[in-house]
């Protein structure tokens, strides 16, 4: 069974993925109660009868039980989190640094905050446009004058 570690303020709750819950510092079990499709959050908390008997519940929290909310993306975040300091993201980071830096320039010196046409169609040819005025403005700065 793999147990995950959740930083939620200064506390270390596990999460135990085959039961769907966490267990807090002394060891009281906090089943799923509440999910939030729209936001896409689960929410996690024991009864107020296991919070208030707690001899930490005031270091834990000012309300009469903790609560501990988890995205439902959680394990596909994590993983996104644990190839952070991978020599594939580092490249992949100078890579989107240069497109992006692109389009801010359209954005910011060139005013393309917005597409004015509608549609997909309509869309292509305006930043096909943008684009084609972008890399104009780049090609003159590269002629001598």
């Amino acid at each position: 069974m793999k147990r995950y570690a959740s930083h939620l303020g200064n506390f270390r709750f596990q999460y135990d993925p085959e039961r769907d819950s966490y267990t807090c510092l002394e060891g009281h079990e906090m089943p799923l109660r509440r999910i939030k499709q729209a936001d896409r959050i689960k929410s996690y908390f024991a009864g107020k009868d296991t919070c208030g008997a707690c001899p930490i519940k005031k270091a834990c929290t000012d309300a009469q039980f903790r609560t501990v909310t988890r995205h439902m993306d959680e394990e596909a975040r994590q993983a996104v989190r644990d190839l952070r300091d991978t020599a594939a993201y580092d490249e992949s980071r100078r890579r989107r640094k240069k497109v992006e830096m692109l389009f801010a320039h359209l954005k910011r010196h060139l005013g393309f905050k917005r597409l004015r046409l509608r549609g997909l169609k309509g869309a292509k040819e305006e930043f096909l446009l943008a684009a084609t005025a972008q890399n104009l403005k780049r090609l003159a700065k590269m002629v001598p004058c």
